[in-house]
């Protein structure tokens, strides 16, 4: 299968410069632990501190304090719970007002906090910033959301042709799931840093049918957001990386996000880490996969304070035009990838999460090292973000999953809560 000539990188191609390079952490030893390398296949399928905040008085400090002590519990709870992470933060934010919760530590060697300017890998949310692209040239009119991949991408299987941009950023494509196949996989586990052709990663499913009749179900594909990458390359004849640049990144701020092509990672960086059963030690596993496998389906790396910038923009009022904001907030019976809080749905690049106490919009993500959450109120006043340094999903540990939805609700919950 061809996909052409990548899209133009010169002078004349680009939009503006990236953001400046960020610091690399040093080479580290090309070897990986054994007892992380044979679980690649399955990975792939306390203190509470506040700024700027009033300080509450009598009856309402005590209910405050109480309900801040409840969240830091929580995390602590996740921290020490069997194949827990060994660090957990979360970033409540409500208008100006931001209030950060952390347990555990950024990095067992040394035993450093955590901090919201520590880099990680964002997993799957990143198909979030795919979807913020997209819409963005839907409003520009790049783009239109019936756009096939037919007449976008004509060199992609034939088979493939009818499906819609709208399919694939709601996961309704049917696309056979790239990152299942069974070369793909041996690849990985042969060498975990391999640098993958991140254009060419639909190759390997290629000769495959969709799995049903497009919009007919709901299928989570990480194929989906490789295939709206390229489709928004092949409409600007730009670079995805550059797309981020210009349509997510600058407009919202975002000075330390980044899609990298290799394994290592951001200096300063909160180290990710595979946690078996004790005695067995956790092995950091930060910088054992390259991100050029997953590209935009979930190469991103950022940080806390980044992310809930992203997330405010996007499920809020600030990348989005009305209409293009309707057509995301269409909604079909799926769960993202962990499943969120409370009850799942599925919108364009978009998930809603309906909770005991109010409906937040946002994302989920998985991978070696790293688990996330990113939610927002529909009007972006109010955001989560909630960051792991293990992996948690319902194949590897579906016991810990179940722990960390109520404790991403009890956030919701004090997210939503009138002051």
């Amino acid at each position: 299968m061809e996909h052409g000539p990548a899209p133009p990188a010169g002078p004349g191609a680009k939009l503006d410069a990236p953001p400046r390079p960020r610091p690399r952490s040093p080479p580290v030893p090309p070897t990986v632990p054994p007892r992380v390398r044979r679980p690649l296949i399955a990975l792939l399928a306390a203190a509470c501190l506040t700024a700027p905040l009033l300080a509450p008085t009598g009856a309402a400090a005590d209910t405050d304090h109480g309900r801040r002590d409840a969240l830091d519990r929580g995390l602590r709870e996740l921290t020490t719970a069997p194949g827990g992470p060994p660090g957990a933060i979360a970033v409540l934010r409500r208008g100006t007002r931001t209030e950060v919760h952390r347990a555990g530590t950024a990095e067992i060697r040394t035993g450093r906090p955590l901090r919201v300017t520590d880099h990680m890998r964002i997993a799957s949310t990143a198909k979030a910033y795919s979807g913020a692209v997209a819409l963005g040239l839907v409003d520009r009119g790049s783009l239109r959301l019936d756009d096939t991949v037919g007449r976008v991408l004509p060199r992609l299987p034939r088979a493939w042709h009818r499906v819609t941009l709208r399919q694939l950023l709601q996961h309704t494509s049917g696309l056979p799931d790239y990152s299942q196949d069974a070369e793909f996989l041996a690849l990985v586990t042969e060498d975990p840093r391999r640098h993958f052709d991140s254009r060419r990663l639909l190759d390997y499913v290629a000769d495959r049918p969709l799995l049903f009749r497009p919009g007919s179900r709901y299928a989570y594909s990480n194929s989906d957001n490789i295939a709206v990458a390229l489709m928004a390359e092949a409409a600007t004849g730009r670079r995805y990386e550059d797309l981020l640049a210009r349509l997510v990144y600058r407009p919202l701020g975002l000075r330390d996000t980044t899609l990298p092509q290799g394994y290592r990672m951001p200096v300063p960086f909160m180290h990710g880490y595979d946690v078996g059963t004790p005695p067995t030690r956790p092995e950091d596993v930060s910088e054992v996969l390259s991100a050029s496998g997953v590209w935009a389906s979930g190469g991103i790396v950022s940080t806390p304070e980044d992310m809930t910038a992203f997330v405010r923009g996007y499920a809020g009022r600030t990348l989005l035009s009305a209409p293009t904001r309707r057509d995301q907030r269409t909604w079909v019976d799926g769960a993202s990838e962990p499943a969120g809080p409370g009850t799942n749905r599925a919108g364009l690049a978009l998930f809603r999460y309906a909770t005991r106490c109010g409906v937040v919009y946002g994302h989920t993500g998985n991978f070696p090292g790293y688990t996330q959450l990113i939610a927002a109120t529909p009007d972006g006043e109010r955001s989560l973000t909630l960051s792991l340094t293990t992996q948690v999903n319902k194949t590897n540990k579906p016991a810990l999953l179940k722990r960390l939805r109520a404790v991403e609700e009890d956030f919701v919950c004090a997210l939503l809560r009138t002051p």
